[in-house]
């Protein structure tokens, strides 16, 4: 018997409480003329927070990823959950909460939420190769994270 028939519905994907809510109007931020963008594996981990925390910051930034897919922790360690870059955010989400144990296991694995803090942000991951070279030029300051250190590159102004 399918979860499906048991009344069990993946529903639309929530907006989440992150990224936090901008500073109130009161508070003194002057805006940024610089333009960052942030670049990770699969713009769903650490692209993706520091997407938000320089947002939330009052910077101009995107967010990038530079794999071929964008890869997931699947339910065992060689079978990873892998998308299309572009796939959206909630599409990625629905696709890992649509049974009841899958739900259960993405859930407290963590993944969910990054999907969901994606969706917040944006609407579905980028692939730095396949941005224009017009488009990138425009960002002053590049930050590309790896799973143990951060690099950065900016240009002159």
């Amino acid at each position: 018997m399918s979860t499906v028939s048991r009344g069990y519905r993946p529903t639309r994907l929530p907006r989440p409480s992150t990224p936090p809510m901008p500073p109130p109007p009161t508070a003194h931020r002057a805006e940024s003329k610089l333009s960052f963008g942030v670049v990770c594996s699969s713009n769903i981990n650490r692209s993706m927070e520091a997407h938000v925390v320089l947002g939330n910051a009052g910077l101009t930034v995107e967010s990038y990823g530079t794999g071929t897919n964008v890869r997931l922790p699947g339910k065992r360690a060689m079978e990873p959950r892998i998308f299309k870059f572009g796939t959206p955010y909630e599409e990625m989400y629905n696709s890992m909460a649509a049974t009841k144990e899958d739900l259960d296991f993405f859930t407290r694995n963590g993944v969910l939420q990054l999907c969901r803090r994606g969706a917040a942000v944006k609407r579905a991951p980028q692939r730095w190769q396949d941005m224009t070279s017009d488009f990138v030029a425009k960002h002053d300051v590049v930050s590309i994270w790896n799973s143990n250190k951060c690099v950065f590159q900016w240009r002159s102004l």
